[in-house]
């Protein structure tokens, strides 16, 4: 049985590097070692200047921003983002995506190429855009304010992380659910608090399961609304979500993976802290120290958090952000190279 089933991530997640020119209808393209990367989830963030994250999907369509680090409703702005290109995308005048000069990083992944399904598995309908080989589907759904309500996600396998926003409604925060607990508990991904714990008024004390995520009666899962959630299943040599348990020093623990890093985001789970995400991209050689927040405005800094090895990761971080004695933390993570390829070619190391 070969060790993974995909040997290119780069098929179905990309970085992309690039700098304003604050010209209308501005093509970025993507890597041609991506192939023909048609974005179906589009992350942009600003890197040289304070921006809020732009997120964009192919299910709810182009110019339908959301952003990461506030609990804002989803609003309709072609200054932004304009369209989902062949291998790339456009973007308009806005200083958030494309200011003469800035710089910005585009991380992206790929669904369905955009086309969806209704998906009656739960007790709510729900629209499905999903690449099963990938792990990740786009769910969109209108609530009902029902405890226990479920919602098919059509992974076809138990999501290890869903990310959910209204999108309907102003001032409503991220739930993030997590493999860490059960899958039961909460984080919130624009805000710095630990995990709730079980908290029956968002899960509703449910696990998901192959089918459906179960939903509780909170207007920030569950009101009459609309919204949207990105759900995740760890695939073996590509995409992993746990958790690991700092000790406090810059020679910090070893995370196995099972493939070369491209992207992660990690945060504290039992205590507050921020959302930081590192990449390939940005370090092209370790330490991996090029951080930004998914929770904050903030532009690029230094801070030293990780070397990137061929089976996992190794943290570099003393401090509370990566790596405080005894915290648990929550990292979601995205492959460059899988350990070994199908034809039994081995990662290396950088």
């Amino acid at each position: 049985m070969a060790y993974t089933t995909i040997n290119n991530p780069s098929a179905y997640s990309t970085i992309t590097l690039y700098t304003g020119n604050g010209q209308d209808n501005r093509a970025v393209t993507n890597s041609a070692s991506a192939g023909n990367f048609k974005p179906d989830w589009l992350w942009i963030k600003e890197r040289s200047n304070t921006s809020s994250h732009r997120l964009f999907d192919t299910s709810r369509g182009a110019s339908k921003r959301i952003e990461s680090d506030t609990n804002s409703a989803e609003a309709t702005d072609t200054s932004n983002q304009k369209s989902f290109d062949t291998n790339g995308f456009t973007l308009g005048t806005s200083g958030s995506t494309n200011a003469n000069g800035d710089t910005y990083v585009a991380w992206q992944w790929k669904a369905n190429g955009g086309t969806t399904a209704s998906n009656s598995s739960g007790s709510i309908t729900s629209t499905v855009q999903a690449n099963t080989t990938a792990g990740f589907s786009i769910v969109t759904y209108t609530g009902n304010n029902t405890s226990g309500a479920t919602v098919g996600h059509g992974l076809g396998a138990a999501p290890d992380t869903i990310i959910l926003k209204a999108l309907g409604i102003a001032d409503q925060n991220w739930f993030v659910n997590t493999p860490v607990g059960g899958g039961v508990g909460y984080i919130m991904l624009n805000q710095t608090n630990a995990d709730s714990g079980a908290n029956s008024s968002v899960w509703n004390n449910t696990t998901p399961t192959s089918t459906v995520f179960t939903l509780g009666n909170s207007g920030g899962v569950n009101d009459s609304t609309t919204y949207v959630a990105y759900c995740f299943k760890s695939i073996q040599g590509y995409s992993k979500m746990g958790n690991y348990t700092g000790n406090g020093e810059t020679n910090g623990s070893f995370v196995y993976t099972g493939f070369k890093p491209a992207w992660i985001l990690t945060k504290p789970i039992a205590a507050t802290g921020n959302w930081n995400l590192n990449d390939n991209a940005r370090n092209l050689f370790n330490v991996v120290n090029k951080r930004l927040r998914a929770n904050g405005t903030n532009t690029e800094t230094d801070s030293d958090a990780f070397d990137f090895l061929s089976n996992g990761f190794k943290i570099r971080n003393s401090g509370t952000a990566y790596n405080q004695n005894n915290y648990k933390y929550f990292y979601m993570a995205f492959a460059e190279n899988p350990l070994v390829a199908t034809n039994g070619v081995p990662a290396t190391a950088r």
